[in-house]
């Protein structure tokens, strides 16, 4: 019986540096969120890391979202589902996370269409600040 080849993974969605950047903020992409995933700056609260982080979700950029995750919580690989696509994020709500914290909050709801169905994942992200840098711990799905 000839072996099946396993599916290869499309392409991760580009976004180009002058559209908006798929945090939802008014900003283009090379503005926002793609400063931090180029290194060029970190985010400065919890918020703004968790918005970069769904833009390199967005974009499949394993890279970032290994390097903005806390080492004590943090696996080896990111494991994306070729067939979701992220669509829209909404902050609902953050409890510190501010230039002034170590510490904070973000939750937030972020919409995906799943072979084409639509759906939402809605977490409450936590975050910690090391060494100047806001970094994700873990998140529970409401």
């Amino acid at each position: 019986m000839p072996r099946r080849r396993p599916r290869p993974e499309p392409p991760a969605p580009a976004v180009r540096p002058e559209e908006p950047c798929p945090c939802g903020l008014p900003a283009p992409y090379a503005e926002c969120c793609g400063r931090f995933h180029a290194g060029g700056a970190t985010a400065p609260t919890a918020e703004r890391l968790m918005r970069s982080r769904y833009s390199a979700f967005v974009t499949r950029d394993e890279p970032y979202l290994l390097r903005t995750w806390s080492p004590a919580t943090r696996p080896r690989t990111v494991d994306f589902d070729p067939d979701l696509r992220w669509t829209g994020l909404e902050i609902l709500d953050t409890t510190d996370g501010t230039l002034f914290h170590t510490t904070g909050t973000v939750v937030f709801a972020a919409r995906y269409a799943h072979r084409g169905e639509p759906g939402a994942l809605r977490e409450r992200s936590r975050f910690e600040k090391t060494d100047g840098r806001w970094l994700y711990v873990d998140g529970a799905f409401d």
